[in-house]
């Protein structure tokens, strides 16, 4: 991988030159809007010959000699790519580099919420090969437990079998656009009304040609904590060998009474699904202070736990492909692609900073007198959360949303990892 941050003075004509990448390569694989106008900071991908960089956690009874073989790489090489490693002297816990032709294996979450059906369709066809599963966002729910589409869907199903992607309906508890506790609690807590949900899920499912159910139950009311699991025991049983897919919030403990979290037995839920999608976005949420989307310190942290309940190989953590825009002081939040936010820093002439605790990019930038904070994700920070599925062992990532451009994120993706 070649990762470029733009200094002072440079222009794309002399990062052409030192790297032999052409310029119109440059621009194309960043999703720049013209040639001629970089800021500092500025973080480029660019095409390179090298092997990708594995991250390996060393256990015990790990030897050098034995990674070697395991990642078809020599010794000098490892070596080489960490200083002051002493080979005979690892210990248990300690993170190398390992180039390797092996590329990490992971499965792919592309969520996508319907809206122009060609658009949508040229994004499936542009995504294939590196999407495993696509989640359509198009369904909620009656407060009788019936399961209803709100978009139409019908062609982004056919166009995902098509192409060998899995598409998967996505449910939501969505009453008047927002995410409804009421409604999530009240489906759940009356056994009827969650029999209807079950049938209603699994009869649309085979009906459509999905592969299987993605639930994004959000703002479950604590006392349906059980009722939860009992929902997803009874539908993954009607499901059978279709896939059932959970989506969670982040946490780092086990908070029962907790109104966004409470309702989340990790261990339970893991028992019960094929694959759990951890939501390690929105750290700086709406309406909340400028802060990182997701900073790498704290998805560790939900990561480190959350395989102490559920089994790592059963794990997706969610990749943000958006940022936000926040007014300060009120906080007032636009959201906006990762590609938006880089060439708004780029239009608005505003250098490009980078937090090396969250590891990730941010800048500042006034409008009249309105001061304006971004925060956002770049190729730096995508390949430090590609490491963390790696240095875990995670089964892979999600993406939220595929419709918003991120040509870093996919460059990096077709180049160093072999999507499942």
């Amino acid at each position: 991988m070649a990762v470029h941050v733009v200094k002072k003075g440079e222009t794309l004509g002399t990062i052409s030159s030192i790297y032999r990448v052409s310029i119109q390569t440059i621009v194309e694989m960043n999703g720049l809007l013209s040639a001629n106008t970089l800021v500092p900071g500025l973080a480029l991908y660019l095409p390179d010959t090298l092997p990708p960089i594995r991250l390996y956690q060393i256990k015990a009874g790990d030897h050098i000699w034995q990674l070697a073989q395991q990642y078809n790489i020599d010794i000098p090489t490892i070596l080489a790519a960490n200083p002051g490693i002493i080979p005979k002297n690892l210990f248990i816990g300690q993170s190398i580099n390992i180039p390797s032709p092996l590329k990490l294996e992971i499965a792919t979450l592309g969520f996508l919420v319907p809206s122009s059906e060609s658009a949508n369709l040229a994004t499936i066809d542009s995504l294939a090969g590196q999407l495993t599963f696509l989640a359509v966002v198009a369904y909620s729910f009656t407060e009788e437990g019936f399961a209803f589409n709100v978009i139409k869907d019908a062609s982004l199903v056919s166009r995902s079998n098509q192409r060998n992607i899995t598409p998967l309906l996505m449910i939501r508890n969505i009453a008047e656009n927002d995410f409804s506790a009421e409604l999530a609690g009240r489906v759940l807590q009356n056994p009827t009304y969650r029999g209807n949900l079950v049938s209603s899920l699994v009869n649309l499912t085979r009906q459509r040609g999905f592969g299987g159910v993605s639930i994004d139950l959000e703002f479950i009311p604590p006392a349906q904590r059980h009722d939860f699991i009992s929902f997803l025991t009874d539908l993954k049983n009607a499901l059978g060998e279709l896939i059932l897919h959970v989506n969670v919030h982040a946490k780092i403990a086990d908070i029962p009474t907790n109104r966004i979290i409470g309702a989340y037995d990790y261990a339970a839920i893991g028992s019960v699904v094929d694959l759990v999608a951890l939501m390690t976005m929105d750290y700086g949420y709406p309406g909340g202070p400028p802060d990182p989307i997701a900073p790498i310190s704290w998805m560790e942290q939900v990561i480190r736990y959350s395989i102490t309940q559920i089994n790592p190989k059963k794990l997706q953590i969610a990749m943000p492909l958006y940022g936000y825009d926040k007014v300060v002081p009120t906080n007032a939040a636009h959201a906006l692609s990762v590609l938006a936010a880089q060439n708004k820093a780029i239009s608005t002439g505003s250098p490009i900073e980078f937090d090396n605790t969250a590891k990730s990019p941010w800048y500042r930038y006034w409008h009249g007198v309105e001061e304006h904070v971004v925060w956002f994700e770049d190729i730096r920070s995508l390949i430090e959360k590609y490491r963390l599925i790696d240095l875990y062992q995670l089964t892979g990532t999600t993406f939220w949303q595929i419709s918003l451009p991120a040509p870093q994120n996919w460059a990096y993706l077709m180049k160093n990892i072999q999507v499942v």
